[in-house]
C-alpha cells in the first residue's frame, strides 16, 4: 500500500512538469542593437515546447504587428504562445521559432522613408535577421523561412516576400495595407511631411511599395517562388486593396490562397487566421 501511495504522490508531483513541457515561452521585451537605425531596438520571439530539451534547429515565421501595436501585439492581444502551442500539439504545425519585431518606435513602419533618413527595411534584412537567426537555433535556407503579418504588417508582408522572393518560401499578409492604391494618392500621403519631393521620385517609391505595381512587373521567373495565403475579413476597411491583388495574381498567373471570411479589422478575426497560417506555411517546411 505504502508503494502503491509513493508512486501516486510522484506522479502528481510529476504531472506538472510534464505539462510545463509541453508549452513554448514567449519573450516580449528583448533588443538589439541597430547601427543603421542608430537605436537598440525591441523584439519579441515565441519558442517552442521542445526548444530547450532539444539540439536541433528550427523553421523560422517573421511576424509583423499592425500599426499602433508593436512586438509584443502578436502575444498579448494574438495569444500566439496559446494558438502556437495547440497547432504544435495537434500536428497541424511543425514546431518552429517566431520572431516578432518592433516597427512602431522612432518611426512606424516597416519601409525605408522616402528621404532615406529612415531606413527600417534595410535594419530587417541587413541586422535584425542576421542577428536572430543567429541567436536562436534557426535553419537559415528560405525553404525554412516564412512572413507574415497584420494591416501594416501585412503590407510589410507583401512588400517584402514580393521584393526578396530568394529569402521566404511563404508569405501570409493578413488584412492588409497594401500602398496606396494610385499615383496620386501615393502623391497626397508622401507630401503631407515632404512637401518637396520630386514627382519622379514619389512615382519611383510609390512604384517600389504597392503590392499592385509590383505583381504587375514582377518577372515570370518569380511566379512560384513563393507561396501566398491572403486573408482579409469582409468588412474591413481594407478589402478593396487585398481584393485588387487577388484579381491582379490571376491575371499573373502567380499561384495563392486567397480568402475572404466574415468579419472585419479585429484581434478576434486575426486569431482566427493565424491557425491556418501556421498550418500553411508548415506545408513548406514539411516538402508539400
Amino acid at each position: 500500500m505504502r508503494k502503491t501511495v509513493t508512486l501516486f504522490t510522484c506522479l502528481i508531483i510529476a504531472l506538472p512538469l510534464v505539462l510545463h513541457s509541453q508549452t513554448g515561452r514567449v519573450f516580449d521585451d528583448l533588443s538589439m542593437p541597430s547601427k543603421i537605425l542608430n537605436s537598440e531596438r525591441k523584439y519579441a520571439v515565441y519558442l517552442p515546447p521542445d526548444y530547450e530539451t532539444s539540439q536541433r534547429s528550427y523553421p523560422v515565421l517573421y511576424l509583423l504587428h499592425g500599426g499602433g501595436d508593436d512586438q509584443s501585439g502578436w502575444i498579448q492581444f494574438g495569444e500566439v504562445l496559446h494558438i502556437a502551442d495547440k497547432a504544435i500539439r495537434e500536428g497541424t504545425a511543425t514546431p518552429m521559432v517566431i520572431i516578432m519585431p518592433d516597427a512602431n518606435t522612432g518611426r512606424r513602419g516597416y519601409f525605408n522613408d522616402i528621404t532615406g533618413e529612415w531606413r527600417y527595411e534595410d535594419f530587417f534584412f541587413e541586422e535584425l535577421m542576421p542577428f536572430v537567426e543567429n541567436k536562436y537555433r534557426i535553419r537559415s535556407e528560405k525553404r525554412y523561412r516564412a512572413i507574415a503579418g497584420l494591416s501594416m504588417g501585412g503590407g510589410g508582408t507583401f512588400m517584402y516576400a514580393l521584393r526578396r522572393p530568394d529569402l521566404f518560401s511563404s508569405a501570409c499578409p493578413l488584412s492588409a495595407s497594401v500602398g496606396p492604391l494610385t499615383l496620386e494618392d501615393a502623391r497626397q500621403r508622401y507630401t503631407r511631411d515632404n512637401p518637396d519631393i520630386p514627382e519622379e521620385v514619389i512615382k519611383e517609391y510609390w512604384e517600389n511599395h504597392n503590392a499592385l505595381s509590383l505583381i504587375n512587373n514582377w518577372p515570370e521567373s518569380n511566379r512560384t517562388a513563393v507561396r501566398w495565403y491572403i486573408d482579409c475579413g469582409d468588412d474591413d476597411f481594407l478589402y478593396e486593396g487585398n481584393s485588387l491583388v487577388h484579381i491582379a495574381m490571376r491575371k499573373n498567373n502567380i499561384p495563392h490562397e486567397f480568402r475572404i471570411r466574415d468579419g472585419g479589422h479585429t484581434w478576434t478575426y486575426w486569431r482566427e487566421s493565424l491557425p491556418k497560417v501556421l498550418e500553411f506555411i508548415s506545408q513548406a517546411f514539411h516538402q508539400y
